[in-house]
């Protein structure tokens, strides 16, 4: 595929720290399906974007879970959504 005017300002990915960080049209599709914080208990701290992007970034990478960068959130957290979500 050759790159155009259009079609690189189409696929640009800006302050993308990495290659597999969802986009905001990307984002907007997948927000409405994330659970919503229980009204009841602590409040959510974590940011379900983020969860997704290291999800993803374990995808592509290959990597365990403790080679988790530490710009995500801890690797302990993005597991257990993964294991809740799994499920």
């Amino acid at each position: 595929m050759a790159w155009t005017e259009i079609t690189r300002a189409h696929y640009e990915r800006r302050c993308a720290r990495y290659a597999s960080d969802l986009t905001d049209a990307e984002w907007a599709l997948i927000e409405p399906m994330m659970p919503s914080a229980n009204r009841i208990g602590r409040p959510r701290k974590t940011d379900l974007r983020e969860v997704v992007n290291a999800l993803l970034y374990l995808a592509s990478s290959g990597g365990a879970w403790r080679l988790l960068p530490k710009d995500f959130p801890p690797f302990s957290t993005v597991q257990k959504y993964f294991y809740r979500w799994r499920e």
